[in-house]
């Protein structure tokens, strides 16, 4: 079902949705097109004009009603969110809470939209900046986090005064339902909020595009898609912002402990299967502490379990699709082809039924090199390469040699190298021996090819508000 103008709505026809840990169908949705799409935006630009003229303490009352039902349907969700995405329960109960914290943190942050008074050369006049709702804004919300990415757009449109219009991922639109369920029972009003379901994005993308009632595009996906969708949102100068791909580094310098940063690499690495923009893509080990490092990492890679995510002691989940599967195989084929070491993993997963989802061993390959195509390309998936280093002078060099720079993390115990490093790592968000760089509360979001503009934070609401500046005579 759609859910447009407050109501659900459904299609003449209708797609399936699949458990990718054993193919099973677990449901069905209807499939919208460019009509949904259109229907989605009348119905927002109508509800436009009454609700940006809310107060920010109605806003922020509704806002904090749709957190506590969503904290109080927190179980029911991450079900589902293993269920349909696949990731393993404790992961699923983590973003779950994750996703309501943007939904609070943007309840309160409703309150705090402040305008300003500029000082005039001339005595009689008098300069007053307001902060105002950008208007209609089309959100696209990717499969990986199903959840918190739907909140973390919400919530401060919603908190800005603006309308909105989402087409969530085809593979997880059972968890954007359950969502616009709670933004429903909320009490958000009709056509504030508007949900699209589709199969095929592209006319539903070309709608929205074209549109110019739609002032802003937020989407959070691949920077292959997100530069046709930039492209594309030029023609009408809609505002854009964007959370893109990722390649992260991932440095440890030989003054670290080489257990401790193991462990913080293995956990943020496999983090969703490796599923997550901000995994590691390069881990950079000096050389004094690289045989220690590999080890304990290894170590704690080849105990981890695959299969479906409510198993007890399950922590790799499945991928997205076969697709994906067949991605992460060609990367670790062609390192080992060109000399990469393998030490645990390396292969699809097809034992105890989990042929029939899509799992891969998750793998840890040493003695990465440039030439490989894991070194320059976005795996997405449970693959640690490391890379040796001997010189820490020239590791920030490499760290950066890549066109993407959304995460990058450190591990030091030299205060001065860390701020030294930090500083010159071109990526939007660092961890400094910290692999959870993240917050509702902090602003996320890339340099380079990995996206434009922030979300969450206080930050997070400017993207959903329009400057205007008035200069009154007296």
């Amino acid at each position: 079902m759609h859910y447009i103008d407050g109501t659900w709505v459904s299609s003449e026809s209708e797609f399936a949705v699949t458990d990718p840990s054993n193919g099973e169908v677990i449901g069905h949705v209807a499939d919208g097109g460019a009509a949904e799409a259109t229907a989605a935006i009348d119905a927002a630009d109508r509800a436009f004009t009454s609700w940006s003229q809310t107060t920010a303490y109605e806003r922020s009352a509704i806002l904090y009603e749709a957190w506590r039902l969503m904290t109080e349907r927190s179980a029911d969700l991450a079900e589902l969110m293993t269920t349909e995405q696949g990731k393993p329960i404790k992961a699923a109960r983590n973003e779950v809470k994750y996703g309501a914290d943007f939904l609070l943190w943007y309840a309160e942050e409703a309150k705090r939209i402040y305008g300003e008074t500029i000082p005039s050369a001339r005595p009689d006049q008098r300069f007053v900046v307001l902060r105002q709702p950008v208007g209609v804004c089309a959100a696209v919300t990717p499969w990986n986090y199903p959840i918190s990415m739907i909140t973390r757009k919400i919530g401060p449109a919603l908190a800005a005064g603006c309308t909105i219009v989402l087409k969530p991922a085809e593979q997880t639109p059972l968890c954007a339902k359950a969502m616009f369920e709670i933004f429903h029972d909320a009490g958000v009003p009709a056509g504030v909020v508007n949900m699209v379901c589709a199969s095929d994005p592209v006319p539903v993308g070309d709608a929205w595009l074209d549109d110019d009632r739609v002032r802003k595009l937020t989407f959070t996906g691949s920077t292959e898609v997100g530069k046709l969708l930039g492209g594309r949102a030029a023609s009408t100068i809609k505002r854009v912002s964007m959370e893109l791909g990722g390649h992260a580094p991932f440095v440890v310098f030989d003054d670290a402990d080489p257990v401790h940063a193991a462990k913080g690499a293995s956990l943020v690495k496999f983090l969703n299967t490796g599923q997550a923009c901000i995994s590691p893509n390069r881990i950079y080990v000096q050389r004094g502490i690289a045989e220690e490092f590999i080890a304990t990492l290894t170590e704690r890679v080849a105990k981890m379990r695959a299969g479906n995510g409510f198993g007890d002691g399950v922590s790799i989940g499945p991928l997205v699709d076969d697709d994906a599967v067949a991605k992460v195989e060609r990367q670790v084929n062609d390192a080992v082809e060109k000399g990469a070491t393998l030490h645990t993993g390396g292969a699809r997963l097809t034992d105890d039924g989990l042929d029939r989802g899509h799992f891969f061993a998750p793998t840890v390959l040493g003695d990465v090199t440039p030439d490989m195509v894991i070194h320059a390309e976005e795996t997405f998936g449970p693959v640690a390469p490391v890379i040796v280093f001997d010189d820490p002078e020239e590791v920030l060099g490499k760290a950066n040699d890549t066109t993407y720079g959304l995460a990058a993390y450190l591990y030091t115990r030299d205060v001065a190298r860390a701020w030294r490093i930090a500083e010159g790592l071109r990526f939007g968000i660092i961890g400094i021996n910290d692999i959870n760089p993240t917050s509702a509360a902090a602003p996320f979001g890339g340099v380079k090819e990995s996206g434009i503009g922030r979300e969450g934070g206080h930050v997070g609401l400017d993207e959903y508000l329009d400057t205007k500046l008035i200069g009154w005579s007296v």
